[in-house]
């Protein structure tokens, strides 16, 4: 019998015709629905392995709604759906289905989202196996470990962050009389830095005395079962419970979790997590907390037996300094301490280990290639061979070649037999950047290496078995590329396992001085110069940018003033559309935004920008100093955009 499916559909030919088809291919179509109400009511009889649900239904639910659910119990969606809006669309993506198909729908688009979601399910489902056992293992080893209790926590802070993501984490035992330990509580950062909160830590930041203090951790009933608070309800969660209230002024918290862990002839042993993200938690949190449940609280019954547990005084000594830890290796030149950005690397510590394959998403200079070689430096293929393939600059007509190799004599110029990309990368990793920018005809040849781990060579008769994992970037949307018939939708889910999503720069600002005081530490070495220093004026024009380009862009520009600043300090940055921008250039310097009440087009305001460059320039293009390097273009690049514009010696003063 095939995989059962349910089919939630309010228009009754739809739903005909897709149980027809499904049936025919040899499919166990449990049932069909027209409302959240009957699906529920089947899903409990039948447990369907695969849902196709229609956005759209009957009564007051969507299948929006109903997504939510069955992404809590594990089961497999399809979305099928007209013509939505762009924020329907954008909730229904939120729930992660492992498709999207259009209607109407052909025969054989259904059967192979039906073959992609399955197949995308089974991987997912061993990932989150994979990764709740290694979890386990870590907390029963950090558990029964003879290094004191202190230290337990925090590697069990660290342990836990990857799978139940944390801003400040309160751990220990609530009102136990018998047992001489008060708790501790880790604020996170960076990706691997905490700060340890003890006692009197907590005295001094809140400025409360001991005996408020205390009367706040007497265990409530919150404290005593396992549940999420997100947004609003965490909100009025604290209205009735001041010692969340107190966290939630304190450190700026949103949403909360509690993992209670029973202990027998105890109070229980708590984790209350906390996250400055509204809608960080909900029940698949719930779900791992119960699998790690009896297993926790069995190891902690035995070291309370064991009187594992050390005094008081030596915990409070021990906690009064921050506790901060180096990054770890394989990290080397990712920084930042964003809260996007340590979600990425939680993502990328998660999956490094894994043989799963990697789809990196961001725009351009966002650091794609970097996190492919930490995730590479990380796993078990580490000591074997990272490959790089740029796929947007490989020409059409040798991508294949290039790729897969090729036996002599196979094409004009081909005198030696040659190994490609995926054959070098054997035993090792493959990075395809810029995956989107692949042809057609090259991603079906490029999804039969992936299905069948062979290669066949450009000219051969013999395929060649590889052992490669896979990671793939790109810059683009690749679900328009796939709407719009650039990309193969079976290509896409079988990149789309496990994707790490790059903040713009533009959204993790927090990290610009980080940034920009590693850049200039790394050129003022690399000019032989004294460390410069960056004023508070060329701070603030650095933050009020939008950083197209990202990091890159930053690195780039830093680079430049290192390079031009005469002194010691550089005291402020020409950036464009920036305040700063503006003061930089001379008064003289024309608006680029509005004439009169007309908004100029975009070639117009280029036109003027490159005006006032050459102007602060004195005309200067080319060499130190001049128009193209403030521009960070080369001066060949900036001619033909003068000539493009109608930019001439006449428009501006000076000589090149």
């Amino acid at each position: 019998m095939g995989q059962r499916i349910l089919i939630v559909e309010d228009e009754f030919i739809v739903a005909n015709d897709l149980q027809f088809t499904l049936e025919k291919a040899g499919y166990d179509v449990c049932g069909i629905a027209d409302s959240v109400e009957e699906a529920r009511d089947i899903i409990k009889k039948y447990r369907p392995q695969l849902v196709l649900l229609d956005i759209h239904l009957q009564g007051t639910l969507t299948g929006i709604d109903l997504a939510k659910e069955l992404a809590e119990q594990d089961i497999a969606f399809v979305y099928l759906s007209a013509n939505s809006n762009q924020k329907i669309l954008e909730e229904a993506k939120a729930t992660n289905p492992y498709g999207f198909m259009v209607k109407p729908f052909r025969e054989k688009d259904v059967l192979v989202s039906l073959q992609i979601a399955q197949y995308l399910h089974e991987q997912n489902m061993t990932v989150k196996r994979n990764n709740e056992l290694m979890l386990q293992n870590s907390l029963n080893d950090i558990i029964a470990d003879t290094t004191d209790w202190n230290q337990k926590l925090l590697r069990i802070a660290k342990a836990m962050q990857p799978h139940i993501s944390f801003d400040y984490l309160a751990i220990g035992m609530k009102n136990l009389d018998a047992v001489p330990y008060e708790g501790l509580s880790f604020l996170r950062l960076g990706f691997n830095d905490y700060q340890t909160i003890g006692f009197d830590e907590l005295l001094n930041i809140t400025g409360l005395k001991r005996n408020e203090l205390l009367k706040l951790q007497e265990a409530t009933d919150e404290d005593k079962t396992s549940a999420w608070f997100n947004g609003g309800e965490f909100v009025r969660l604290t209205q009735n419970n001041p010692a969340k209230k107190l966290i939630a002024k304190t450190f700026q918290m949103v949403s909360n979790l509690v993992m209670y862990i029973p202990v027998v002839g105890r109070a229980g042993f708590t984790l209350s997590f906390y996250s400055r993200k509204p809608d960080t938690y909900g029940n698949r949190h719930l779900t791992l907390i119960n699998r790690l449940q009896r297993s926790l609280s069995a190891a902690i019954e035995g070291i309370l037996a064991d009187n594992k547990i050390n005094a008081p005084k030596q915990v409070a000594a021990e906690a009064k300094s921050p506790t901060k830890t180096a990054e770890p290796k394989g990290f080397e030149g990712i920084i930042g301490s964003s809260h996007l950005m340590l979600t990425a690397l939680d993502h990328l510590s998660l999956v490094a280990p894994m043989e799963t394959s990697v789809l990196i998403l961001g725009e351009s200079g966002t650091g794609k290639e970097r996190f492919a070689k930490c995730i590479h430096k990380l796993s078990p293929r580490s000591k074997k061979q990272l490959v790089v393939v740029n796929c947007a600059a490989l020409p059409t007509h040798l991508i294949e070649s290039e790729l897969f190799g090729h036996e002599k004599g196979a094409f004009t110029g081909a005198v030696d037999k040659r190994a490609g990309k995926f054959e070098q990368a054997s035993g090792g990793t493959i990075f395809l950047d810029e995956i989107g920018e692949l042809p057609l005809e090259s991603q079906a040849k490029l999804l039969r290496v992936l299905q069948e781990k062979e290669v066949e060579k450009l000219g051969g008769k013999e395929t060649i078995k590889v052992d490669v994992r896979v990671i793939a970037a790109t810059n683009c949307n690749l679900e328009k590329e796939v709407a719009a018939g650039k990309f193969r939708l079976d290509l896409y889910y079988r990149l789309n396992i496990f994707p790490i999503l790059l903040p713009a720069l533009r959204d993790r600002k927090d990290d610009i001085p980080v940034l920009a005081e590693h850049f200039i530490e790394k050129y003022s070495a690399m000019a032989g110069r004294p460390k410069l220093a960056l004023a508070k004026q060329a701070l603030a024009d650095l933050m009020a940018y939008n950083w197209p380009g990202n990091v890159r862009e930053l690195e780039h520009l830093i680079e430049r003033y290192v390079l031009l600043t005469r002194g010691n300090v550089i005291e402020k940055m020409m950036l464009p559309g920036t305040p700063a921008t503006a003061s930089a250039i001379p008064a003289s310097a024309p608006a680029v935004i509005l004439d009169g009440q007309r908004v100029k087009s975009i070639d117009e305001n280029e036109r003027d920008y490159i005006l006032a460059v050459l102007k602060k320039c004195n005309g200067r293009i080319a060499g130190p100093g001049g128009a193209a390097e403030l521009l960070d273009v080369p001066s060949t690049t900036l001619n033909s955009k003068m000539k493009r514009l109608g930019i001439t010696r006449k428009h501006v003063s000076g000589e090149n």
